[in-house]
């Protein structure tokens, strides 16, 4: 796992700022700190930072073809390298090292920017071919690894696997976009292709952009995408058959390694069964890493021990104090952008303390996606249920006023909250599907952006990102929508998001075997009711690990990895929310409705409402303000682990 960062002029060849370079590189020291590596001719520059684990001793970067004339840099695993290797022997390339990098840049000789698809991993590269005069960007299917890329006024392009790369580089204008700050409210993150700065962008999951010197800069081009075409000719016997070989493959590949390789065990479903794999592939035990909670409402750490025995792992524990949140400053920092998933927290110490004893680690994230674990589908297939007994067109008006009419009774399990479920049954499947994954919802976002900000959006609302999305998902299965939804939105700017900051900052790399896209593929071939099977998500991954796993870790209710917000922000963090939410910092944007800030103080202090993750997600804004887009453009980054709280 590594770092990439480059600087490529768009109009001709003038020099590069090397020392912007090696800034702009040294930025991401925590992402690969084994080595760093830096490419400079005219009008182009590439930089590196290396976490060795393949090939250690000859797998430098940036790394070259026979001639030099193509030079790569890359961050991230091809994992079937080994067999793409001796077909591009046969059609005459020569290979110097055992690396998965030197497959790129023979695999873009030989079939240009189609080489993609041929590529089985996680990815984010840049590619400079001198005699195509050409800089080429690619990102994995799945979004695991990151590439953010913008072009400044004089006509340079900057590009890196962090924002805080490309903002370091001293020459890019930091003016924040305000449909981001729509998105981020309603979502917890900025959503893809957009970036929290006007000036910069995502480069989107599953997209390739080419930039050729002289011309104008290229569009990004997409080069797979999921397609849920249920087959209900599968058998359950069968499919969970399939399953298991599937899965064992992608994990047998996901354990190449030259370096110490484990996994976290949560003592959910999905880590549980990744952890079971490995170990009927590994001659040896496996390393399992695991947090245990001082607060017993948010712990799982005995069922991971379950797993952990049952397996004879060589399983390491650690206690994470209820009062935890002296991070902060230092996500804010970490995550460059807002980010308001508050289990950001968690994830960074278990990755913290797995890389005390491995440097690769596999985990189950993307398993609720594709296998339909996530409670709010089971919601939202019964919501469904009662929407396709009337159409919008009568439901809107009559459940919309029930909506409006209705007490709130935010205290009961939301199945029981009449008003929540009248206003989602006055909507289209989109719209309440968003509504319900919202953070902050539209009458909530109405009421905190001030007249200035809402005059900026100019009518924009965040629900277009799922709109756009689900215009291509090419389905009207209601469970295959949202997931394909989820799989665009959800798992790659939060769950990757947060796995690959948190990860990085403690150079550790994660490999995610649900994440596997021949895997995902198939599984959007399985019926839903193979997923969601009555009031049990993940019907049949469970059915297939039932000889595998314990009954109570298969079957007991989905706790995630959560925190206690609400306690905090009653208590210890008391004065910090109010000096967040009603301090300078926000109130100087303009951007924000005092009154409104004021009521959500007050009404969550005094028990009245829990506002816990509308409060966080400000914290996290105020933060960011703070910490990243006040900073100087001129400053040296800080590594985030050594500014950690």
């Amino acid at each position: 796992m590594c770092g990439i960062t480059g600087i490529f002029d768009l109009r001709g060849r003038r020099e590069i700022d090397r020392c912007a370079l090696e800034r702009m590189n040294e930025s991401q020291r925590h992402r690969g700190p084994d080595e760093g590596g830096l490419h400079v001719e005219p009008g182009v520059g590439l930089g590196h930072r290396r976490l060795s684990i393949i090939d250690l001793s000859a797998g430098q970067q940036p790394l070259y073809n026979e001639d030099g004339s193509v030079c790569v840099v890359f961050n991230g695993e091809i994992y079937n390298y080994q067999e793409l290797i001796p077909e591009l022997q046969a059609l005459g390339h020569r290979f110097h090292t055992r690396s998965d990098t030197e497959v790129i840049v023979h695999a873009w000789e030989s079939w240009g920017e189609s080489c993609v698809e041929r590529f089985r991993g996680m990815f984010a590269f840049a590619l400079w071919d001198r005699r195509q005069e050409s800089l080429f960007l690619a990102r994995d299917r799945l979004g695991v690894k990151p590439l953010y890329y913008a072009q400044n006024d004089d006509g340079f392009l900057l590009f890196g696997s962090e924002l805080k790369s490309i903002l370091a580089h001293g020459r890019l204008a930091r003016g924040i976009d305000p449909c981001a700050i729509e998105e981020y409210f309603a979502l917890g993150y900025v959503a893809e292709p957009r970036t929290i700065f006007r000036s910069a962008c995502k480069l989107p999951p599953a997209h390739t952009v080419l930039f050729r010197r002289g011309n104008p800069p290229g569009k990004p081009r997409e080069y797979w995408d999921v397609r849920f075409r249920p087959d209900d000719r599968w058998q359950p016997a069968d499919a969970r058959a399939e399953l298991l070989r599937r899965l064992q493959e992608s994990v047998r590949l996901r354990m190449m390694s030259e370096v110490p390789l484990g996994a976290f065990l949560s003592g959910g479903v999905d880590s549980s069964a990744v952890v079971a794999v490995m170990a009927r592939i590994a001659s040896e035990p496996v390393n399992t890493c695991s947090i245990a909670f001082a607060d017993p409402a948010f712990d799982e750490a005995r069922f991971a021990q379950t797993v952990a025995e049952r397996y004879r792992t060589n399983h390491f524990v650690e206690a994470v104090e209820s009062d935890d949140f002296g991070l902060i400053d230092t996500l804010s920092r970490l995550y460059d952008e807002p980010y308001a998933d508050s289990s950001a927290i968690p994830t960074y110490r278990l990755c913290q303390l797995a890389r005390r004893h491995v440097t690769v680690a596999l985990s189950g994230d993307g398993g609720d996606e594709s296998f339909g674990g996530y409670r709010r589908y089971r919601l939202h297939l019964f919501e469904e249920g009662l929407r396709g007994i009337l159409p919008l067109a009568a439901r809107r008006p009559f459940f919309g006023l029930l909506g409006r009419i209705y007490p709130k009774a935010d205290w009961a399990p939301r199945v029981f909250r009449a008003k929540t479920t009248f206003q989602a049954l006055a909507r289209g499947s989109v719209e309440a599907y968003f509504e319900t994954v919202s953070i902050l919802r539209n009458d909530m976002r109405s009421q905190l952006f001030s007249p200035r900000l809402r005059k900026e959006l100019a009518g924009y609302n965040a629900i277009e990102v799922f709109n756009g999305h689900a215009a291509r998902a090419g389905t009207d299965d209601p469970l295959a929508l949202i997931q394909y939804l989820d799989l665009k939105t959800y798992l790659v700017g939060d769950i990757n998001t947060k796995v690959d900051r948190a990860s990085m900052a403690h150079s550790l790399e994660v490999r995610e075997p649900l994440m596997d896209h021949p895997l995902v593929e198939w599984l959007a071939t399985l019926p839903s009711t193979f997923k969601v099977h009555g009031r049990e998500g993940k019907w049949l991954f469970k059915k297939a690990l039932e000889p595998d796993l314990p009954h109570d870790v298969l079957y007991r209710p989905k706790m995630g990895f959560a925190v206690p917000l609400q306690r905090w922000f009653r208590g210890p963090l008391r004065d910090r929310v109010r000096e967040g939410l009603l301090g300078s910092t926000l109130a100087d944007t303009g951007w924000f409705d005092r009154n409104y800030l004021e009521h959500l103080v007050t009404a969550h202090d005094s028990g009245a409402r829990d506002y816990s993750s509308p409060i966080w997600t400000l914290l996290m804004f105020d933060a960011f303000l703070r910490n990243v887009a006040a900073e100087s453009p001129s400053r040296s980054w800080p590594n985030p682990v050594e500014t950690m709280a």
